[in-house]
C-alpha cells in the first residue's frame, strides 16, 4: 500500500472509531497503525488523525518497551499531561507586568479590569516566547481578578499629559527598590466612618426576618464621632498596617502611622534597608503640595536614618494607588453589612481581614489629638533636606537625614 492510500485508509478508520477511544487507546491504536506501515508510519498516522507525531512515537515506544499499561486503569500516569497555564509563574508574571500600566479599578472593589485587548496581550506574550491562545488569556485574566466592564462615570479630573510617564516612572523605581530588598509602601487614608449603630452597605447572613436594626439617620454621634483609618500597604510582603485615628486627618497623623509601621514591622522585615519608597496620592494629608507632610517626613528621616523617596500619583488618578484595590477594598468586604458600633469593632474587623493571596493586616487605635491648620513657613520648608527629581520634581523627590 502506498503512502496516500495508507493515509486515506487510516483517516477513515480513525474517524469511525476515535470517539469510542480514550486518550491511551487512541495513542496505542495510532502506534499500532504506524508500526504496521513501517518507516515513516508515525508521520503518516499523525497527519491522517491530527494527533501530534510525538504522541504517536510515544505510543510506539510504549508498545516496544511493554510499558503501555498504567496504574489503576488510568489512561495517563500520575502527574502526566500538560500543566495548567495558571501554574506557569513566568507567564503569569509577564501578563501582570503587561497590564500593569493599563489597570483600572474602583478603590472599593477588588475587581479589576484592563483596557488592553486580549489579542494585543497575546501578541506581546508571543514576542516573549510564550505560546498561548487569546481564549486562554481571557481565562487567565479572570483568574487574576480582571473582567470586561462597560464605561461608567468615575473620572475625577482631567488627564495630565505626563500621566502615563509618571506611572512608568513609579513602576521602574518600584522594581529597582524591590530588587534591592528595600521597602516600597503604598499609603492613603480610607474614607472616614461614622461610629455607632449605623447602616453599613453590604449583606450578611441572618435568620429570615431577623436582620439587626440600625438607626434611620446617619447623624454623627457627638460622643463616638468618626474614625479615619490611615493605611500602609507593603507591596513586597503583601501585608498592611492601619492606624485608626479619632482626630483630624493631618500630615502629622499620616507620618506617625508610617513611623509606627516602621518601628513595629518595617524595621524588622528590612533590617539592612537605608532607603524607603512611598507611593501616595497627590492630595490630602500626604499631598504633593502639603508642606507639613514634607516637614514631618524630615523628622521621620532624622529618627530612622532612612532616605525617604516619595512619588505622588498624577491628578485624578488616586484609584491607581495599590493600597486601594489590594487592601482597602478587602477591608470594606470584610465589614460589609456590619454596623461599626464602636472603635474596637473597627480595629478588630480591620485586623481580621485576610485574603487567599496571603494579605494580613495589623491595626492600632491612635487616640492622639492632632491639631488642624498648622502653617509651615518658607524657612521651615527650606530646612527640609529635599532633593527633587529631574522628572516632575513636584511629584518625585527624596528627603535625606540631616547631619
Amino acid at each position: 500500500m502506498d503512502k496516500s492510500d495508507f493515509e486515506s485508509s487510516t483517516r477513515k478508520k480513525y474517524e469511525t472509531m476515535s470517539h469510542r477511544l480514550d486518550e491511551k487507546s487512541r495513542r496505542l491504536w495510532a502506534a499500532t497503525e504506524a508500526i504496521s506501515f513501517g518507516r515513516g508510519g508515525a508521520v503518516l498516522v499523525a497527519r491522517a488523525t491530527g494527533l501530534h507525531v510525538v504522541t504517536v512515537r510515544k505510543g510506539i515506544k510504549d508498545i516496544e518497551s511493554g510499558s503501555e499499561s498504567t496504574v489503576d486503569g488510568k489512561s495517563r500516569v500520575s502527574g502526566g499531561g500538560r500543566k495548567k497555564l495558571s501554574e506557569n509563574k513566568e507567564l503569569m508574571l509577564d501578563i501582570k507586568n503587561l497590564i500593569e500600566f493599563s489597570t483600572r479599578g474602583d478603590p472599593e472593589s477588588p475587581l479589576l479590569w484592563t483596557c488592553k485587548s486580549t489579542y494585543r496581550i497575546q501578541e506581546e506574550l508571543e514576542k516573549m516566547g510564550h505560546k498561548i491562545s487569546q481564549r486562554s488569556i481571557c481565562t487567565l485574566l479572570k483568574t487574576l481578578g480582571y473582567s470586561l466592564q462597560a464605561n461608567r462615570k468615575t473620572e475625577e479630573g482631567g488627564d495630565h499629559p505626563d500621566r502615563d510617564k509618571q506611572f512608568k516612572f513609579i513602576y521602574r523605581k518600584t522594581k529597582d527598590f524591590l530588587n534591592r530588598n528595600c521597602p516600597v509602601i503604598s499609603v492613603d487614608t480610607k474614607k472616614k466612618e461614622n461610629i455607632g449603630n449605623y447602616k453599613n452597605s453590604g449583606l450578611e447572613y441572618h435568620l429570615k426576618r431577623n436582620a439587626p436594626g440600625v438607626k434611620v439617620y446617619d447623624f454623627i454621634d457627638p460622643e463616638k464621632g468618626k474614625v479615619a483609618p490611615y493605611g500602609i500597604y507593603d507591596i513586597s510582603k503583601n501585608n498592611g498596617w492601619v492606624n485608626v485615628g479619632i482626630s483630624a486627618d493631618t500630615s502629622e497623623f499620616a507620618v506617625n502611622a508610617i513611623r509606627e509601621w516602621w518601628d513595629e514591622s518595617g524595621s524588622i522585615a528590612y533590617k539592612n534597608a537605608d532607603e524607603i519608597y512611598i507611593n501616595a496620592d497627590g492630595g490630602g494629608s500626604n499631598g504633593s503640595r502639603n508642606r507639613l507632610w514634607k516637614v514631618e517626613l524630615q523628622k521621620l528621616s532624622n529618627e530612622t536614618k532612612l532616605t525617604i523617596h516619595v512619588s505622588h500619583f498624577p491628578p485624578g488618578t488616586s484609584k491607581w494607588n495599590k493600597i486601594e484595590h489590594r487592601m482597602f477594598s478587602f477591608i470594606t468586604k470584610n465589614w460589609r453589612g456590619r454596623p461599626l458600633i464602636d472603635r474596637a469593632t473597627v480595629v478588630n474587623l480591620i485586623a481580621s481581614t485576610k485574603t487567599k493571596e496571603g494579605l494580613t493586616i495589623q491595626a492600632r487605635l491612635d487616640e492622639r489629638i492632632y491639631q488642624k491648620g498648622i502653617k509651615i513657613s518658607d524657612e521651615e520648608l527650606a530646612s527640609v533636606n529635599m532633593k527633587a527629581n529631574k522628572f516632575h520634581g513636584e511629584w518625585n523627590y527624596s528627603i535625606s537625614p540631616l547631619e
